[in-house]
C-alpha cells in the first residue's frame, strides 16, 4: 500500500518540530530535515514480525492456554535446537533470538545499560512522564491500546508492566540467551503478535490506510526510540549529563533489544542522527492526539490515587502533583493542551529540586572516577529495584499475567 507524509504540512508536525522538543532534537543531533529517505522506511509501516505472528498461530491460538504457555515457557528457559519436538514455527522463532548477531558488541550494550542505572529514579520520571504521556500525543500509534481494552485492565498494571520489561532489560549482562530479560522479551513479542492477530480477526474497522498494519514495525521503532532518544533528551533536560559513549551504548542497547523483539536490526537507528530521523518521517504520518489519547492520558494520571503504594490520599495526591508538574517541565505546551493535563500551581518546584539534586550527585559522583561511577550506579540500581517491587506487591493479583 502506497503511503505519504500527509501530516508534514500540519501545524502540529511543524510546530513540533519548529520550535518544541522536536527543534531541541534536531538541534542537539545536528541532522536537517528532508523527506528524501522516506520511501526506504515507507515500508515498515505495513511490515509485522512474522515469525512471532506463526508461532502465536501455532501455539496460543491453536492449543489450550495451558499447553501453549508451558510449550513457550519452556523454550525461554532452555535453548531450543532442530531436533526438538515443537512447531517449526516456534522452532524458527526461538533460533533467530538464540542467535546473537555478529554486529552485537555486549561491551558498548552496558555502556548503555549503565545510564540507564545510574540515572535512578530519573530514568522512572522520564519514562512516564515524558516518554510515555508524550508518546499519547500520536493518535494513531495508540489505536492498538484502545482496540486490546488497555483502558479497561487500568494503567496500574500497564504501568507494572512497563517497568518490569525496561528494568530488567536494561541491567548489565541482561540480555544472554534464557536469561529473566530473555523471557520477558519473549512474552512481550508474543504479546504483540497475539495482540495484533487478535486486532485482525475481530475489528473489522480497522484503517489499515491511515494507521498501518496493527503493531507495524515502524510503529515498533519508534516507540524503542522514545527508549533511546527521547529517553535520553528527558534526562538531558533534568541535568543528567551523558557522555558520548554512554548515547552511543543507549542506541546499541535498544538495537539488540529490537532484534530480539522480532525489528529487522538494518533500520534500529545506532546514533541520534539516525534516530532524529526516522522519528521525524515516521511521526509524518501520526495524527495530533484525539479523544483517546485524552482517556489514556487521564487514565495515568490517575493511577497516583489509585495506587495503593502510598497508604493516605494526601501522599497521591502529591505524587499527582508532581508527576503533572513534571509534565508541564518535560512536554511541549502544545501536547500538555491536547491531553487535557491539568497545570498545577507548583509546576516549577519539583523540576528545579530534581535538576539540582542531580547537579550536586554528578559533583559528588564524578563520571571520570570508576569508583563513584561505580557507586552512583549501584545508587541507581536499588532505586529502580526498588520501586519495582513497589508495584509489583501493590498491583492487584488478578491483573497479573
Amino acid at each position: 500500500m502506497q503511503i505519504e507524509p500527509k501530516f508534514k504540512d500540519s501545524e502540529h508536525f511543524k510546530t513540533f518540530w519548529a520550535k518544541g522538543n522536536g527543534k531541541q532534537l534536531l538541534d542537539w543531533s545536528g541532522w536537517k530535515p528532508t523527506f528524501e529517505n522516506f520511501e526506504k522506511f515507507a515500508h515498515l509501516y505495513y511490515q509485522v514480525d512474522e515469525l512471532g505472528d506463526n508461532a502465536v498461530n501455532d501455539t496460543y491460538l491453536k492449543l489450550p492456554y495451558n499447553e501453549a504457555s508451558a510449550s513457550v515457557q519452556q523454550f525461554s528457559k532452555n535453548k531450543i535446537s532442530e531436533s526438538d519436538d515443537a512447531p517449526e514455527s516456534v522452532k524458527k522463532l526461538f533460533l533467530q533470538m538464540q542467535e546473537v548477531p555478529a554486529w552485537f558488541d555486549e561491551n558498548l550494550a552496558n555502556i548503555g545499560a549503565r545510564l540507564c542505572l545510574r540515572s535512578g529514579t530519573n530514568a522512572l520520571i522520564i519514562l512516564r512522564d515524558f516518554v510515555l504521556m508524550g508518546g499519547y500525543d500520536y493518535a494513531y500509534l495508540n489505536k492498538p491500546l484502545i482496540f486490546t481494552g488497555a483502558l479497561k485492565k487500568g494503567a496500574v498494571k500497564r504501568l507494572k508492566d512497563t517497568l518490569e520489561f525496561w528494568v530488567h532489560v536494561t541491567r548489565e549482562d541482561a540480555l544472554k540467551v534464557n536469561s529473566e530479560a530473555y523471557q520477558l522479551i519473549v512474552r512481550t513479542r508474543l504479546m504483540h503478535s497475539y495482540a495484533r492477530l487478535t486486532i485482525k480477526k475481530k475489528i473489522v474497522n480497522w484503517d489499515y490506510e491511515n494507521w498501518g498494519e496493527p503493531i507495524n514495525s515502524w510503529d515498533m521503532i519508534a516507540t524503542y526510540t522514545g527508549f533511546s532518544l527521547e529517553f535520553m533528551q528527558g534526562l538531558k533536560k533534568l541535568g543528567v549529563k551523558i557522555t558520548e559513549e554512554e548515547e552511543l551504548g543507549v542506541f546499541h542497547l535498544w538495537k539488540y533489544i529490537g532484534y530480539l523483539l522480532g525489528i529487522p536490526p538494518e533500520f534500529l537507528p545506532e546514533n541520534k542522527q539516525q534516530a532524529v530521523e526516522q522519528l521525524y518521517l515516521w511521526s509524518s504520518l501520526q495524527d495530533k492526539g484525539d479523544s483517546d489519547s485524552v482517556h489514556l492520558a487521564k487514565a495515568l494520571l490517575d493511577e497516583n490515587l489509585e495506587n495503593t503504594i502510598y497508604r493516605y490520599p494526601f501522599q497521591r495526591k502529591l505524587l499527582l502533583n508532581l508527576h503533572q508538574s513534571m509534565n508541564w517541565f518535560l512536554l511541549d505546551k502544545e501536547i500538555n493542551e491536547r491531553l487535557q493535563i491539568p497545570k498545577v500551581g507548583i509546576t516549577s518546584v519539583f523540576p528545579r529540586f530534581i535538576t539540582k539534586a542531580n547537579q550536586i550527585a554528578q559533583q559528588i559522583f564524578k563520571l571520570d572516577d570508576e569508583k563513584k561511577y561505580r557507586k552512583l550506579v549501584e545508587i541507581g540500581n536499588r532505586d529502580q529495584m526498588k520501586v519495582l517491587e513497589d508495584y509489583i506487591k501493590h498491583t492487584p493479583k488478578d491483573f497479573q499475567y
